[in-house]
This record gives C-alpha cells, sequence and structure tokens, in this order.
C-alpha cells in the first residue's frame, strides 16, 4: 500500500509543477539584484552620513564584563552599504558567473537584523544591545508561530484549510488558565502540568469540530474556520469574567525554567541560548517530529496523498476521511499546546485575544515555508525575530531629525512583514492539490 500511495504522490507531484515561462527565473535575478544596489546606495548616501558618529557594540553576553564588538554606526553603515551593491552585481550577473552567487544574496539577506540595529544605535542615545539576547527573544516568541504554523501543515497537507487556529490557541489558552485557577490556584505545580494537559485536549476538541463541520457536513472550510474563531472568542470572553476574575486567581506562577546539561554551561552563551521553559523547547521536538512522521514514515506519505489526490489514494486503500481527521485532529493538540505556551509559560494569566493574531501570523510562516515544516519554522523564526525587533527598537529609543519614533509605529513592524510575505515577496506557492474540496467517499 505504501509504493503504491507513494506512485499516486509522485505522480501528483509531477503533475503540480510549474512550468516556468522562458527568461522567468533570470527576471527575478534581476529584480532582486536591482533591489539590493538601491539598497546600498541608499545607505551609503542617505543613511550613513546621517547616523551618530560615536563607538557602539554589539554585546554577546550580560554586564559588567561583556564580550562585545564595537563599531561607529557611520562606518559599518557605509560598508554594509557597499557589500550590498556587490551582492546586487553578482545577483543580476547570476546567470553568467553560476549559481553560487546565490549564497552572498542568502547572505546579505542574513545581514539584515546586524544592520537594522546598527542603524537603531546610530540613532540611539545608549551605547550598545545584547543580540545574543535578542536572538533568544526571537526563539521565545517564535513558539506559538512555530507550533501554529504545524498545525496548519497537518491540516492542509490532508486538505483541508485550516482559518481556526488562532480560535483553537486561544480556546485551549483560555481553558487551560481556568482550569489551572480553579484546581491549582493557579501556584500548585501538579496543576499546572495538568493545565497544560488540558490545553492540548481542548486544541484537539476544536480541531474535531473544525473536522466534523468541514468532512462531515461539507461547510465551506473558511467559514468553519472562523466559525471556530467566533467561538472561542465568545467563550473565553465568558469565562474570564464569570470564572477566572470571579476565582480571584488573576496571576499564577508560569512553566519553570531549567537548563539543558552541558549546554547550559557553555561560556558566554550557554546560559542564555540553552536555558528555557519546557514549551519552548518542545516547539524543536514537535517541528523535528513534523518532519520525520509527515516526510518520512508511510503514514505521513498517506497523508500527503490525501491532500494532492484523495480519489487516487482512495483507490489503493487508504481511508481519506480518516487519515483527514486523524490528521487535523492531531494538528490541534499541537494548537493547544500553544494556547497553554500563551497562558502558562509565556504570563501565566488570561487576558481576552491574548493570542494577538497569532494564528493567522502562523499561517503567513506556513505559506512562507511553501507548505514544509523546516521552511515554516524558518518563517516563524523571521515573525519572531520581528515581534522580539520591535521590542528592542522601542526600547533604544530611535530618533529621526529630534522627533523619536512613536512605539504604536515598531509595534506594527511584525505585521507589516506579515502582508509582506502574504503578498508574495518570497515568490509564488503552490498549496496540497486538494486543499478546501470536499471529499465523498465512494459506496
Amino acid at each position: 500500500m505504501s509504493s503504491a500511495a507513494d506512485s499516486v504522490n509522485a505522480g501528483r507531484s509531477v503533475s503540480q509543477k510549474r512550468v516556468s515561462r522562458p527568461g522567468q527565473s533570470s527576471t527575478k535575478h534581476y529584480y532582486f539584484g536591482a533591489a539590493l544596489v538601491l539598497l546600498g546606495l541608499v545607505l551609503l548616501i542617505f543613511v550613513a552620513p546621517n547616523l551618530i558618529d560615536e563607538t557602539r557594540a554589539f554585546r554577546l553576553n550580560k554586564p559588567p564584563d561583556p564580550v562585545q564588538f564595537e563599531f561607529k554606526p557611520p562606518t559599518f553603515v557605509g560598508l554594509a552599504g557597499a557589500f550590498y551593491i556587490l551582492v546586487g552585481f553578482l545577483t543580476v550577473l547570476r546567470d553568467r558567473l553560476g549559481s553560487w552567487t546565490r549564497f552572498a544574496a542568502i547572505a546579505g539577506v542574513a545581514f539584515m537584523p546586524l544592520l537594522i540595529l546598527a542603524m537603531a544605535l546610530g540613532r540611539s542615545d545608549l551605547s550598545g544591545t545584547n543580540v545574543v539576547n535578542l536572538l533568544v527573544s526571537s526563539l521565545f516568541l517564535a513558539t506559538p508561530i512555530a507550533l501554529g504554523s504545524m498545525t496548519g501543515l497537518w491540516s492542509e497537507r490532508v486538505g483541508i484549510i485550516n482559518i481556526g487556529i488562532e480560535g483553537t490557541m486561544l480556546g485551549a489558552a483560555g481553558i487551560a488558565y481556568m482550569t489551572y485557577a480553579l484546581v491549582g490556584d493557579g501556584a500548585e505545580r501538579w496543576a499546572l502540568w495538568l493545565s497544560v494537559l488540558v490545553a492540548i485536549l481542548v486544541g484537539g476538541l476544536f480541531a474535531l469540530l473544525l473536522a466534523v463541520l468541514s468532512i462531515r457536513f461539507g461547510i465551506n472550510q473558511i467559514i468553519a474556520g472562523v466559525v471556530i474563531n467566533l467561538l472561542a472568542l465568545g467563550l473565553t470572553g465568558f469565562l474570564r469574567s464569570q470564572v477566572i476574575v470571579k476565582s480571584g486567581v488573576g496571576t499564577g506562577v508560569a512553566t519553570p525554567s531549567f537548563g539543558i546539561p552541558l549546554l547550559s554551561k557553555i561560556p558566554v552563551i550557554g546560559d542564555q541560548l540553552f536555558v528555557g521553559q519546557p514549551i519552548n523547547f518542545a516547539m524543536y521536538l514537535v517541528v523535528f517530529l513534523t518532519w520525520l512522521v509527515m516526510f518520512k514514515t508511510p503514514w505521513g506519505l498517506r497523508v500527503r496523498a490525501c491532500g494532492e489526490d484523495p480519489h487516487a489514494a482512495e483507490t489503493v486503500g487508504i481511508n481519506v476521511i480518516r487519515t483527514r481527521y486523524m490528521s487535523v485532529v492531531l494538528g490541534g493538540f499541537i494548537a493547544g499546546l500553544a494556547g497553554a505556551w500563551f497562558s502558562l509559560e509565556s504570563s501565566a494569566r488570561f487576558e481576552d485575544n491574548m493570542t494577538n493574531a497569532a494564528g493567522f501570523i502562523a499561517l503567513a510562516a506556513m505559506i512562507f515555508g511553501k507548505w514544509t515544516p523546516w521552511g515554516a519554522f524558518a518563517g516563524a523564526l523571521l515573525f519572531g525575530y520581528a515581534d522580539a525587533l520591535q521590542t528592542r527598537l522601542q526600547f533604544l529609543k530611535v530618533d529621526i531629525a529630534g522627533f523619536e519614533i512613536p512605539s504604536e509605529f515598531w509595534q506594527m513592524l511584525p505585521f507589516a512583514i506579515t502582508i509582506l510575505v502574504v503578498a508574495g515577496l518570497v515568490g509564488r506557492a503552490t498549496p496540497p492539490a486538494a486543499e478546501g474540496k470536499p471529499f465523498q467517499a465512494s459506496q
């Protein structure tokens, strides 16, 4: 059965390959290279001369004696401008120079986070900033987005559009904290772990509701997802006002931090990168297991076959209906864990709509990663970094011509990046062929 399903999936994958028009790839190189050249010129001509000519530093650990890299912002940004001009020309000439120039473009994109920080320090009164701490914050804030994107993968790879990730996470967060407040007064350790389990189960129940609406009753899957979101919003608002607030336990004790043996003892970065909380570390395991099961096991192959051509999958003996139910509910369990992160790990309390569109950003991360686990994880890191960066930029109090940029401007940064990604900045992404299409089993 596995080999037959493999043939179905392979055949469908071949049929879904998009035929590129002659010269289309080269045209994209020209546009991207030209954009990098323009960026370099702007940095050299307009940005670098207007930065403070005082020594600033990227710090790798905490005071009083931090390891740091010192620089002067005008020099740093000027050299960055020259670097981007060079990378831009290499990208434009990629067809002549070879595909190795792709690595130069990747290096240019990877360098941008440091460039943004350098420009911010060049317009700030602070002498430096901790870049390792910023990386840790990015990984921490990427946790619910990465988990949510894995939820989306398990749903959409099997053919079910899941707009309800936001509501699933919110419902799990609210009910989990209510359990923690009522059973353990927000302080008992055993009640904390019980509440995490409750969050996972609640996520599965919300996903089961989505699956029933989409698979059993054939309701439009986008509308079904919106129903999940509205249900969670109303339900958690009621539970907070009528149960959590009246319980008197507005804040609890969050999940404890712990260090990974040996790794947490690495000098300079060990106590920052390898000390954290359990759901944050579990996120890496979930991403790895999603990749392993979905792409390296027969059952994962069946899941993907159901999302590409369910009728062909059925002809080789795959129970498409059951596979879809199982995959969607599995994704719901993961979303429930993300909900627990919000109310039991990040803040140890519950607020109305506290997920703050993380479920929708998770969908954008999944699209960014072209429906692959590691690509979606990279997208989650991008959005996590944007969230951490906007907080850091507020702390640096960046000003332009004496006008301090308001915090509201920086707070929109993660959503602006989401719009850019969804609008197709990273190129066209092709979803599973049968995504969103109702399926009726043969009689």
